[in-house]
């Protein structure tokens, strides 16, 4: 089978990325990470944070017109540098990526087959028909049931489940260095969502991809990727390893996301904790610390200053932030 990932001896590397939308919305403002080259980092953070227009930017997929700063790095290459030429070959080859809902994702007009075969023959060169076998081969390996059926199918015709095996397929037949998945269990039962996310581990370790992965799901974060970055208002709050931010948060966004997460054991009508305010807007402007109208330990310097990511290998940014210990 085709499609075995390359190694990257330096991974993916964000530095300051800044999006900012026609209109003048502000989406992303300093966005900065490192994933290495088969290591797993997720995403997290309220709806409109910035989660899926970093991995839109990751993906060269960002709105017409868009204006972006800071650095994309995979390796030696500049993603950031990259035109809509250079993106339309790097997209699917190297970096590939499984959408929240994979209705939209897929072609209503054109067979299963038809989209997991197209990727390979543009990217790999292959003739029509080594494209289909290829196609079912991803097709058995995703598990999808009946797969030589399913080859001649319409998306219509399957069920979530299924479709997001689809897409999965899609975006691993070629072998990317990167997977990027957005949510890529919304919609589904928790049945399917665990056999989806379990299929994607096993397929993330066995090709030796980078995984990121964007969740609002706080236990799939600390089941699935080894670091953890907490975003809100278009920029990384806190990042470190998965165990060290749940057992130790030093962010107060972070600690009251964890605050409100369902717990087993609480006795019966025990309410959680909910957050007061909501993210700002992208148009908003700030002055300071973008969490600090929602922060119950904000002081006077938190409106007045922004603070910035600090230095180890549990970073946090804030003025106030909790104990490590």
């Amino acid at each position: 089978m085709t499609g075995t990932a390359a190694s990257s001896p330096g991974g993916l590397r964000v530095q300051q990325l800044a999006v900012r939308l026609p209109g003048g919305a502000q989406v992303l403002r300093d966005v900065s990470f490192q994933l290495g080259a088969g290591q797993t980092l997720g995403l997290v953070g309220e709806s409109g944070c910035g989660k899926s227009m970093t991995a839109l930017a990751l993906m060269g997929l960002l709105p017409e017109g868009a204006q972006i700063g800071g650095e994309m790095w995979w390796g030696e290459q500049a993603l950031h540098t990259l035109d809509e030429a250079a993106w339309c070959r790097w997209r699917g080859a190297r970096v590939a990526m499984v959408f929240q809902e994979p209705m939209t994702a897929l072609n209503p007009l054109h067979t299963v087959g038809q989209q997991i075969a197209e990727g390979l023959r543009l990217h790999q060169g292959l003739q029509r028909r080594e494209a289909l076998d290829c196609a079912l081969q991803w097709l058995e390996r995703v598990r999808m049931p009946q797969a030589a059926q399913r080859l001649q199918a319409y998306p219509h015709q399957l069920s979530g489940g299924q479709r997001q095996r689809v897409v999965l397929a899609m975006a691993l037949a070629c072998g990317p260095e990167l997977l990027v998945a957005d949510e890529p269990t919304t919609a589904l039962d928790a049945q399917v969502q665990r056999e989806v996310l379990d299929l994607m581990t096993d397929l993330v370790t066995a090709q030796g991809m980078s995984l990121l992965l964007i969740s609002h799901d706080l236990a799939v974060m600390a089941q699935r990727v080894q670091q953890v970055a907490v975003m809100y208002a278009g920029e990384v709050v806190e990042i470190g390893p998965t165990e060290s931010v749940f057992a130790r948060p030093r962010h107060p966004y972070t600690q009251a996301l964890m605050a409100a997460r369902p717990r087993l054991g609480l006795p019966r009508g025990t309410r959680l904790p909910v957050l007061p305010g909501r993210v700002p807007a992208s148009h908003t402007k700030i002055q300071g610390c973008a969490f600090a109208p929602r922060c119950a330990r904000a002081q006077a310097a938190c409106t007045q200053q922004p603070p910035s990511l600090d230095e180890g290998a549990h970073q946090v940014r804030c003025w106030q932030p909790l104990e490590s210990s």
